[in-house]
């Protein structure tokens, strides 16, 4: 018998949606550490950053957000509003930054292969996205009365 805490994962809908919000969310965090800047460069230089680069800023800006959120309080901006918490898969301890940088690698893929990492949900024996499944992580759903951001 353990003495891990039952949580519950949450479900493929509320995920969804918060991904939904979570893309509106990054619009305008890439308007302010990705567009900005290299609207300066672009005005002070009259030249445009490489498009390498510009794919690095890209992946460098994201990965900054998400791997603070994640491993700080498990939770994005969006993750909050939706009551969600990432969290490892095996303990549903805060997740450590090489498993969440995992994560974050593997969410490039299973994404930007017409999102066939979330398409994998629907196949899941428990509705994981394959980059959750891969890196050992679970977003958990959090009772109403917890507190959030904690």
């Amino acid at each position: 018998m353990t003495d891990r805490p039952q949580v519950e994962l949450a479900g493929l809908r509320r995920r969804l949606a918060a991904l939904v919000y979570e893309a509106l969310l990054l619009v305008g965090v890439l308007a302010l550490l990705y567009l900005i800047p290299h609207l300066i460069y672009g005005v002070v230089f009259e030249d445009a950053a490489a498009g390498w680069f510009s794919w690095l800023h890209i992946v460098i800006v994201l990965g900054t957000y998400f791997l603070f959120y994640w491993c700080r309080s498990g939770q994005t901006l969006a993750m909050q509003t939706w009551r969600l918490r990432l969290v490892t898969a095996e303990e549903g301890k805060p997740v450590p930054f090489r498993q969440g940088l995992l994560r974050y690698a593997l969410a490039w893929p299973s994404v930007c292969l017409l999102g066939a990492g979330l398409w994998w949900a629907l196949i899941d024996r428990d509705r994981q996205f394959a980059h959750d499944r891969l890196a050992r992580t679970a977003i958990i759903l959090l009772p109403a009365g917890e507190k959030m951001g904690a």
